[in-house]
């Protein structure tokens, strides 16, 4: 029988299965037993299987403007449960270092005052949003969640990538990849002590229900969606689901004398928590478009005088813009007095002329980045531009330097992939996602790996064609226990609560054009 990691190939970057010498590492010890001892036609087998029960439960996400399922592959990304206790608390330090910038920013702004980041830096965000200014969240959590990306150099260090406090997605797919992988394996998940992420749903209903309006003690939450012509509707039915709280798009929401009410089949109902995932923007026609059909007018009004809390908060974009990552390490010693835990990449910011010269010189050799863009849009890496494209990207860096960041080409980690009827390495990053509560951060056990599924590709967003990997941190301290049915996330459920429009093609561009920081757009 042939090994299906024969002919394996070892490359610059880092390997997270193998070491440079060819060795297994400790963390994959038991799931490359468990893969050499397979045939590649029983790891096709189990793979299809994937396929199709993923095919069958509708997680699926938006291609190119074409619904597609989504990309799981079998083999998944292990992470040792030390290292992870390492990154968990880095992840956390890094959103709570922008929770009080956000805090600073649409308040007093001390951080502009001391001289830490220059007041353009945020007046020039495109995400910057003055309407937002004096909003206090009544238990000042306005990050409720976020995503934090991180790749892995050639050296195999952790590195934050980008910052997603926006409306970060991808967590259904975590949740929907672990509940396939465990009926895939269920040999590996009785053998190995795998964090659960069962718990992401109640840890978010819980961090919503605290951020209710003062002095209301059974506050009602919603989560709140574009609509199914959105490309992350799936997750958004699916938390609605697992949380137990009503799907509701803007047209069933308006603003009375007593703060937001939702129209049910027995009359109004107050909405105290909207956990939003419509982009500012389209949120509110009159602070914002006035055109929008996705929101409700008189949202932001009602949160700024603190009868509805909105998750999360209108204006966090402005932390989202990758300029504003550059700083995010002075953030940290600004705001927490602590070194950072996990270092940023290298990045030039292209508003200094020394480093835009610099840049322009050296164009075939870096990516980059648009500041404000999302899913790989925009992106440009130098190394695989044409002359002309080179050009063309030389000009809109000497007009617009602010809207663009340059990095080097990171050589992001590699896990093996099952291409055709072989495992081969394709590089990935991590999303990990936390949610904030107020009191503390709780960061999901290994977040959402994305993988780029063609040979040599560095962008990993399922936008630009790539796919997913279960992430199992490896628990050693933690107690084996058998997950009940409860605890692992079903499949979407049809419901009769899911606003359906008989009309819906006047909303349907709007619900498509907004954007979503996740796998099926993410920044």
């Amino acid at each position: 029988m042939a090994d299906l990691f024969d002919g394996y190939p070892s490359g610059a970057a880092w390997d997270e299965m193998f070491d440079r010498g060819g060795q297994v590492r400790p963390a994959y010890r038991h799931v490359h037993q468990s893969l050499v001892q397979m045939s590649a036609a029983e790891l096709r087998g189990r793979a299809d299987r994937l396929a199709r029960s993923y095919v069958n439960q509708g997680v699926t996400f938006d291609f190119a403007g074409e619904e597609r399922p989504f990309p799981l592959d079998v083999a998944p990304r292990v992470l040792d449960g030390a290292e992870w206790d390492r990154v968990a608390p880095g992840v956390a330090q890094r959103v709570r270092a922008l929770e009080a910038f956000l805090a600073d920013v649409y308040g007093p702004q001390r951080a502009v005052t001391d001289g830490v980041v220059p007041r353009s830096l945020i007046t020039s965000s495109t995400h910057f949003c003055r309407a937002a200014r004096g909003i206090e969240p009544p238990n000042g959590v306005r990050v409720h969640v976020s995503g934090i990306d991180l790749v892995r150099d050639a050296d195999g260090r952790f590195r934050v990538l980008e910052d997603n406090v926006r409306v970060p997605s991808g967590v259904s797919y975590v949740l929907s990849n672990r509940r396939a992988m465990a009926q895939t394996f269920p040999e590996l998940f009785a053998a190995l002590r795998i964090r659960t992420v069962a718990d992401y749903p109640s840890r978010l209903l819980a961090a919503l229900i605290a951020a209710a309006p003062d002095g209301v003690d059974d506050p009602t939450v919603v989560v709140l969606t574009p609509g199914v012509f959105n490309s992350a509707y799936f997750e958004h039915s699916l938390l609605a689901r697992t949380m137990g709280v009503e799907l509701v798009e803007g047209r069933d929401l308006f603003c009375a004398p007593g703060g937001v009410c939702m129209r049910t089949r027995d009359g109004r109902r107050r909405v105290d928590v909207i956990y939003r995932r419509v982009d500012d923007e389209f949120l509110d026609p009159v602070a914002f478009r006035e055109d929008s059909a996705l929101g409700s007018p008189g949202l932001l009004t009602c949160a700024r005088i603190g009868t509805v809390t909105i998750a999360n908060a209108v204006g966090n974009g402005v932390a989202d813009d990758k300029l504003v990552y550059t700083y995010v390490p002075d953030l940290i010693r600004y705001y927490l007095g602590e070194e950072p835990l996990i270092a940023n990449v290298d990045t030039w910011r292209l508003e200094d002329p020394v480093a835009l010269e610099e840049v322009l010189d050296r164009l075939d050799e870096l990516v980059v980045k648009p500041v404000d863009g999302s899913g790989g849009k925009g992106l440009v890496v130098g190394s695989r531009a044409s002359a002309a494209d080179l050009e063309v990207l030389r000009g809109r860096l000497l007009r617009d330097p602010r809207g663009w960041i340059a990095q080097p080409i990171v050589q992001l980690s590699t896990v093996p992939t099952l291409i055709a009827d072989e495992l081969r390495p394709r590089h990935v990053d991590l999303r990990p996602f936390a949610v904030n509560d107020g009191n503390r951060i709780w960061v999901l056990p290994g977040g959402l790996t994305r993988v780029a599924l063609p040979e040599g590709e560095l962008v990993v967003n399922s936008s630009q064609g790539g796919g997913s990997k279960d992430t199992w941190v490896i628990g050693r301290d933690l107690p084996i226990r058998r997950r009940t049915a409860a605890e692992i996330p079903k499949s979407i459920a049809t419901s009769s609560k899911v606003p359906i429009d008989a009309n819906p093609n006047d909303v349907r561009p709007q619900a498509m054009q907004q954007q979503q920081s996740g796998p099926v757009g993410p920044c």
